[in-house]
This record gives structure tokens, C-alpha cells and sequence, in this order.
């Protein structure tokens, strides 16, 4: 067994990585020092086969600043919290229709047509109907910073510093950010990630979970950042700036006064909540200031109704607000359970996660407002998850199926894959006819040189040039 560690000073890498060798097996261990980490086990065909790849492994590791070091004599370090400062609202009472106590403060929400996504910060993410109903649950190892949807695929951003594929039935590790990266905030876009992180810097990872390029803001504590096709806007204490996807050149930068401390995106303006109360409206196309929206606290969330028609904030007061898109406000609300971390506007419903762990469903159509302004608001449901709901964690375990019996019967409800190796890198390409010879983006955490698999479908990407594997994936014998 050797057990490496990199440790850097000023909140750099604070990772470990194990090797160990029993008979034809290879396992690796790596991850945050201080925590269980993940293990991949590898088996060969000789003894002499594995101890030459772990001596390859130990090497490649030794060469980019490990060390060896004994386990246990460094302690882990802390994960940045984002600070919960929440007060009552002196505000009349939003007309909340349910609200779902998630067991912990929360960040992460996704809502779409079907469900509401809530992930919290000790890792758990629930997933409820919108008329309030628990339909499942997931626990991933750590907290979940932020939740975000790229066409079919849901992923979270979690504090062990990989984001998670939730779209199948079990959760997937998709991304692998590093070790030494604290986590603030990401988004994604057809299939290409953006992290903003603590240090104020901004990273692009594209689809095969490899570096593209990172930049250094002009500031630190980087919670905002938003991707379209063409852009990554990043937002830190020091104001937002646009830079391109592609090679990340500087487009512009527009130093706002106040720490951004949250960002929202419509298709040509971007949304700036700054710790100075406001939130700003954005130009996509040369960042200068379209609209501002004051609020009477520090804003930690905003979102919009489609097209930007109105604007919705929650400060650290507890109350949210809406704003007609000129800056006029038309409302002010308290929230009743908390300040909202993050919020989602859909159908005439904004929904909130808070930080006392609460996901809350308020009725924000005009009649229900004027309702709650005139003092009548409806009894909230507090929504409860049945007792029996188990929660389903990460695994690289797959299920198995003979290929002969596809053989046989046709493989109509699915596509077929395979792991070649080229040069150090593992890669996925379709078997199935049909299909162009491009890369498949697919977990990393499953590959096995050689190995095919069955996936539920298949779909191009947006800009083309690879393909998106989504849906369950089976390992065929």
C-alpha cells in the first residue's frame, strides 16, 4: 500500500491518494484529506500487469507534487458554509400554499413541469410533486451547494467537490471538479460546466469532465455564475463580468457596488442580487446596467417570470419581493419560514428554499397577492416524507445483461456503447448503427477499457460534435 498527500498552503490542494496492490487487484483510493474518498478497483491479468500500474499511477502522482505522508496527520479542512443570517420579516405573510422541512438549511432548487428538486446542506435531495407530495430521495456524500437542469439532465453540486447526475435512478458522479476547489455555485449548458468557487475564480469543464480554461475574477466569494451558448457570466464581490465560452476571453466587466451574492439569467439580460439590497438587470450583449431593483436587505436569491415580465427577490430579512421589469415594486411579503437561498418561478407559483431547510411552494398569482395584502391567506400544508422513502445514494455498481439476449431480441429499447481506450484516456463510443463516430459523454466512474454498455438513449449534443448518454445504464456480459 502507498498513501500519498498534497497539501498546499493558503487554501490550496488538500488531497490524498492511496494505491494499494492485493495479487492481480489494483485499488485506488482519492479525495479530500481527512474524508472516506473514492475507491476504483481494477483487476489484471497478471500480478506483474497490476504492480506495474500502480507504479505508473504512484508515479504520474509523485510528478505533479505528491508526497508520501502518514495517514491521519493532517486533518481535514473546513468546507466554506455560506453564512445564515435570517431575521423575521415585519412584512405581512406571503400566501404560502405548502412548505416541505428538508432536515437542513438549503441551496439547491430545480423546478420543471413535472416536480420540485431540493437538495440541503447534509447532502440529502428530495424530490416533490407540485401539489406536495415526497416522491424520492437521494443522499449524496456531502452538501448540496446548488441543483441545475441542462435539457433532460438534472445535476448537484456538492461540497466533496463533484457534481452528480440525478437524471437516472441512481445518482452518477458526472463531474469531478478537484479536491481544493470550494465549491460556491454552477451552471452548465449542453453539457459544458461552469464553478465559481470561493477563491473568486471561474472554471469551464467540458463534457468528457476535462479542464477547459479558468480565469481569476477581480474579486473573491464567486456565487454567481451562468451559462448560455455563447457566455459564462460570473458574478464575485467586486461586480459580474462576461467572458467566452470557448477560449475565455474577457468580453466585459461591469463593477457593481456590492458583493454579488446571487445570479439569474433570461436570454438577453443577466440578474445581479448584491449584499447593497438591489439586484441588477444586466445587458447580455456589453454588461451595462438595464434596471435596478431595490430591496430593503441584503439579497440572496432572485429569478424572473419568462421573459423577464416580472422580477422576484428574498433578502436576509425573510421576505420576498416582486418588481414589474421597469424596477417598480409591486410587492413585499414575508416568507414565515426562513430567508430564501434560492428560488424558481413557474406558473403563477415561486418556490423557495430557505435557510431553515424549508422548500416552499407560495401562490404568487395577482389574485392570491392581493388576497395576502388584504390579510387572508391560506393554512399552509406542511408536507411531510413517508417514513419508508429510502434514500438512494451514489453507486458504481451497474446492473448486468447477457448481449446474447440482445442479440436475440433486439436491443429496441436502448443503444449500445462501448469503452475504448485511446492513448491514457478512457473513451465512450456508440456501437449501436447508426450513429456518428463521435465521443459519449458518460460517467467516468463506470469505464472499463473494452467493457460495453446499454444505455437508455442516446442524444446529440446542442453544438453536435458528441453525443449525451441519459437514462439507466446496464453493463452487458
Amino acid at each position: 500500500m502507498t498513501y500519498l498527500e498534497l497539501s498546499e498552503d493558503g487554501g490550496g490542494a488538500h488531497k490524498f491518494y492511496e494505491v494499494t496492490v492485493a495479487g492481480t487487484q489494483v485499488t485506488i483510493t482519492y479525495g479530500r484529506i481527512g474524508e472516506s474518498g473514492q475507491t476504483k478497483v481494477t483487476a489484471f491479468p497478471t500480478e506483474a500487469k497490476a504492480q506495474a500500474a500502480a507504479a505508473k499511477k504512484i508515479g504520474e502522482k509523485t510528478r505533479k507534487g505528491y508526497a508520501p505522508a502518514l495517514r491521519g496527520v493532517r486533518q481535514r479542512r473546513a468546507v466554506t458554509r455560506r453564512a445564515i443570517a435570517s431575521t423575521r420579516s415585519t412584512a405581512q405573510q406571503a400566501p404560502v400554499l405548502w412548505r416541505f422541512d428538508s432536515g437542513a438549511a438549503a441551496f439547491g432548487i430545480f423546478v420543471d413541469g413535472e416536480r420540485c428538486w431540493v437538495g440541503n446542506q447534509r447532502g440529502d435531495v428530495y424530490t416533490v410533486t407540485h401539489s406536495g407530495t415526497v416522491t424520492g430521495r437521494f443522499r449524496l456524500p456531502d452538501g448540496v451547494k446548488c441543483i441545475v437542469a441542462d435539457d433532460f439532465w438534472i445535476y448537484a453540486g456538492c461540497d466533496d467537490g463533484r457534481v452528480y447526475d440525478l437524471s437516472g435512478k441512481v445518482p452518477r458522479s458526472a463531474y469531478e471538479i478537484a479536491a481544493d476547489v470550494d465549491i460556491y455555485w454552477l451552471d452548465i449548458h449542453d453539457g459544458v460546466l461552469g464553478v465559481s468557487d470561493r477563491a473568486g475564480r471561474i472554471t469551464t469543464i467540458d463534457y468528457e469532465d476535462e479542464f477547459q480554461w479558468a480565469r481569476t475574477g477581480a474579486g473573491d466569494s464567486a456565487w454567481m455564475v451562468r451559462c448560455d451558448g455563447d457566455a459564462v457570466y460570473h458574478g464575485h464581490s467586486r461586480g459580474v463580468a462576461r467572458y467566452d465560452t470557448s477560449d475565455g476571453t474577457l468580453v466585459w466587466e461591469n463593477k457593481l457596488a456590492g458583493d454579488v451574492l446571487f445570479g439569474w439569467q433570461e436570454e438577453r439580460s443577466v440578474y445581479a442580487g448584491t449584499a447593497r439590497r438591489t439586484v441588477h438587470r444586466l445587458a447580455k450583449s456589453d454588461g451595462r446596467v438595464e434596471a435596478v431593483y431595490q430591496c430593503d436587505g441584503a439579497v440572496y436569491s432572485c429569478a424572473t417570470s419568462p421573459g423577464g415580465r416580472h422580477v422576484f427577490a428574498g433578502d436576509n430579512h425573510s421576505s420576498v419581493y416582486c418588481f414589474d421589469a421597469s424596477g417598480e415594486r409591486l410587492w413585499k411579503l414575508a416568507t414565515g419560514c426562513g430567508s430564501a437561498f434560492s428560488m424558481q418561478f413557474l406558473d403563477d407559483r415561486l418556490y423557495i428554499v430557505t435557510t431553515d431547510g424549508s422548500l416552499v411552494c407560495i401562490d404568487a398569482s395577482e389574485a392570491a397577492i392581493a388576497a395576502a395584502r388584504a390579510g387572508s391567506v391560506p393554512q399552509p400544508v406542511d408536507v411531510k416524507a413517508a417514513a419508508s422513502l429510502e434514500a438512494v445514494e451514489p453507486s458504481t455498481t451497474l446492473e448486468t445483461v447477457w448481449e446474447r439476449v440482445l442479440e436475440t431480441d433486439g436491443a429496441g429499447d436502448g443503444v449500445v456503447v462501448e469503452c475504448v481506450k485511446e492513448g491514457e484516456r478512457l473513451r465512450v463510443r456508440v456501437v449501436s448503427p447508426g450513429y456518428e463516430s463521435w465521443n459519449v459523454q458518460f460517467p467516468k466512474t463506470v469505464r472499463e477499457a473494452g467493457a460495453r454498455y446499454l444505455v437508455d438513449g442516446i442524444r446529440s449534443a446542442g453544438r453536435g460534435g458528441f453525443y449525451r448518454a441519459y437514462g439507466e445504464i446496464r453493463r452487458l456480459l
